[in-house]
């Protein structure tokens, strides 16, 4: 990840594995051929993420999960730890980088054990500055969402890391709905992230397409982190606002599209435009003329194709007269007038 490399694309495996350690393993391989540059990982448990309790408070309200226990939700979607080694051992073969989001103390130091180069801190967790402060002193990349985060909460997180000696830190653009409408995307705060905190920026998209992230890359994104899922029909708390393998291949060809498109700043002609010069305009004689004829709007114009003199000397040669006899379709020069 660096301002001058490609875009860093990530695919989320999350809970898309459904239960199955098999379906785990084929989904990265299946990133790997979507032309994911890394497999994600989430590390929690239910009883590290939250109680269980049957209150009110942990009960889910206003989102795909409505009715659902905090509790039971992510006892469904948690990735075994034990599946953990396996998973990154697979996407080493596949040539894929693989790092987690833990979500407590403990599920840093299990990822340590297992030396992953770099950790994700999901939206949810912005605020949990302890933890921020513990990812952030492992040393490696840390990796911010901001779904829920205000500006104080995003300088917070960034100056907590920067306190214990890491500024290795990319911010992400993230709306936490599932799945996100288009309309709240606001793409224009990747670029804003980077000019205001100084930062490596990026997406976590839940929307659904490929067009948001297209636009990121257009504001200057370095990361794109999408859900991924072998097929959504295999089901799973995360399905639904999941890519599948066309969708995520569809998405990386578009944004690498998008990387080549936005070029560079620069205006010396390439050898395709300089040969395209040739169907500009220039000045041509347009009617047979005799020595001593005056140039007239009649038999000189400004006409494609661009051998001849610029048009800009259009006015100034009006008037001149020519110096010898010339054919219609002969291109104008300055030798041929007064």
């Amino acid at each position: 990840m660096g301002k001058e490399n490609p875009v860093f694309i990530i695919a989320e495996l999350s809970a898309n594995h459904n239960g199955s350690l098999e379906t785990a393993l084929e989904t990265v391989r299946a990133a790997k051929r979507a032309g994911a540059d890394c497999i994600k990982l989430q590390t929690y448990t239910a009883d590290t993420i939250t109680l269980d309790s049957r209150k009110d408070d942990f009960m889910i309200k206003g989102t795909i999960w409505e009715g659902k226990n905090l509790h039971d939700l992510y006892k469904e979607a948690y990735t075994p730890w034990e599946w953990h080694a396996e998973i990154m051992k697979v996407a080493e073969e596949e040539g894929l980088i693989c790092f987690s989001s833990p979500f407590d103390f403990t599920s840093v130091d299990f990822l340590e054990t297992l030396n992953v180069p770099a950790y994700k801190i999901a939206s949810f967790e912005i605020t949990d500055i302890p933890l921020i402060e513990y990812v952030a002193s492992k040393g490696k990349p840390i990796i911010i969402s901001t779904g829920i985060a205000t500006h104080e909460d995003i300088e917070l997180a960034i100056k907590t890391c920067q306190k214990v000696g890491n500024n290795d830190i990319v911010i992400l653009k993230c709306t936490s709905s599932y799945p996100a409408p288009i309309e709240e995307a606001n793409m224009v705060m990747v670029k804003d992230f980077a000019e205001r905190y100084n930062v490596l920026t990026g997406l976590s998209d839940h929307t659904m397409g490929a067009t948001v992230p297209v636009v990121a890359t257009c504001f200057g994104a370095k990361v794109i982190e999408k859900h991924f899922i072998l097929d959504r029909t295999i089901g799973g708390p995360d399905a639904s606002f999941s890519m599948n393998e066309e969708e995520f291949t569809a998405m990386v060809k578009a944004v690498r599209e998008a990387e080549k498109a936005i070029g560079i700043v620069s205006y010396e002609l390439t050898e395709k435009q300089v040969k395209g010069k040739e169907f500009a305009r220039s000045l041509y004689i347009v009617e047979d003329v005799r020595e001593g004829d005056i140039v007239t709007i009649k038999n000189v114009r400004s006409i494609r194709p661009g051998f001849g003199l610029h048009p800009k000397y259009y006015e100034q040669i009006l008037g001149k007269r020519f110096v010898g006899d010339c054919e219609k379709g002969s291109r104008l020069g300055i030798s041929m007038l007064e």
